[in-house]
This record gives structure tokens, C-alpha cells and sequence, in this order.
């Protein structure tokens, strides 16, 4: 069975996978487009997100907390594992079921946020370690939704800096990546 958002989660992941794949070792610490992350920091984040979301979309509670170091001996591996098992926990209709217990969210937004996760760290991973990077088009739409419900409140929280200005004919994923807060051409050398 599938959802509407396993079919976006569905989209995303191989782009994202693909990134995490092609991080050199020697990449790791290169800084990010997220502030005070390195890639290192970065992906051990993402690695949290696909595992949590799984419990998320179970409605069970998730541990944010703990920050332990998922790149060991296959973590490539692992988080293409990861990241399909977060597809199929939001392809049961009874994770958009309801309120988050523990985010206190409707579930579909909670999903969106998995997505939102997916794809703009699949971004930020990509300009860090000088990957090619382009979202699944499909969920650019879904997104842009998002960032305009949570917006307020992320930035509020942190989870978003300040929109940067980005001109309406911009491409829809550099629109969404400014609406974020990051500079839709970053790029290591120019940081």
C-alpha cells in the first residue's frame, strides 16, 4: 500500500541516497549551508531524521537527545536501508492518521516534515561535497506548502534562519532552499 507522502518520500530518497553515497571520507569535515555543521554533523543528523520518522509515523515516542556517531563501517549502507524503511513506515494510511503524540502535529505534516528533511539536506549534503543535486519534482510543491505553514514558527525555533531575497522566476528549488533560509548558490569556497 502507499500514501501520498511515501510516494514524495519515495521520489526524494534515491536523490538523497545517491548524495550520501558519492561523501568521500575525506569529506567530512567540510563545512555545510547549515550553520555550525560540518557534513559529518550533517549526515549523522539525517541518519537521526530517517530513523525517527519511522517512529513518528508508528506514533511512538522518539529519543532527539542522543547524538551518537552512525558513521561506522557501512553507514552508506545503512542509511539507504534507513531511508527505505522510512518510505515504507508512511506508506500505512494510519501513520497520516491523527495527531503526532509526540510532536503534537497532524501526522501529514509531520510526514512532510521527513520530506522537508530529506530534501534539503540532500541539498545542503550535495554543495558541501560538490555533488550535482536536483529534488524530485514532484515534491517541490508539497514543500513550498510546508515552508509557508511552519515558517514562522521554524524560524521562531531556529530550525530556519531568515528567508534570503530570491527573485520569482528563480527555479522552484532555489525559491524553496531561500525560503529555508540558505543561499541557493552557496557553495564551500565561498561559504
Amino acid at each position: 500500500m502507499a500514501t501520498h507522502t511515501s510516494h514524495l518520500l519515495a521520489a526524494a530518497a534515491p536523490r538523497t541516497v545517491a548524495v550520501v553515497r558519492g561523501i568521500a571520507d575525506d569529506q567530512l569535515d567540510l563545512p555545510t549551508p547549515c550553520r555550525d555543521f560540518a557534513v559529518r554533523d550533517l549526515l549523522n543528523h539525517l541518519y537521526e531524521v530517517v530513523v525517527n520518522f519511522q517512529r513518528l509515523a508508528a506514533k511512538r515516542p522518539v529519543e532527539w537527545a542522543a547524538k551518537p556517531d552512525h558513521l561506522v563501517d557501512g553507514w552508506r549502507d545503512r542509511f539507504e536501508v534507513e531511508t527505505g524503511r522510512l518510505v515504507d513506515a508512511w506508506s500505512d494510511p494510519a501513520a497520516l492518521e491523527s495527531v503526532s503524540p509526540g510532536m503534537g502535529m497532524p501526522q501529514p505534516v509531520v510526514g512532510g516534515m521527513a520530506l522537508l528533511d530529506l530534501t534539503v539536506h540532500g541539498w545542503d549534503l550535495a554543495a558541501a561535497t560538490g555533488q550535482p543535486y536536483e529534488p524530485a519534482p514532484e515534491v517541490l510543491g508539497a514543500l513550498h506548502d510546508l515552508v509557508e505553514q511552519l515558517g514562522p514558527q521554524a524560524r521562531k525555533m531556529g530550525v530556519f534562519a531568515e528567508p534570503v531575497p530570491a527573485s520569482p522566476d528563480l527555479p522552484d528549488v532555489d525559491r524553496l532552499l531561500a525560503r529555508t533560509g540558505r543561499d541557493p548558490v552557496w557553495s564551500a569556497t565561498a561559504g
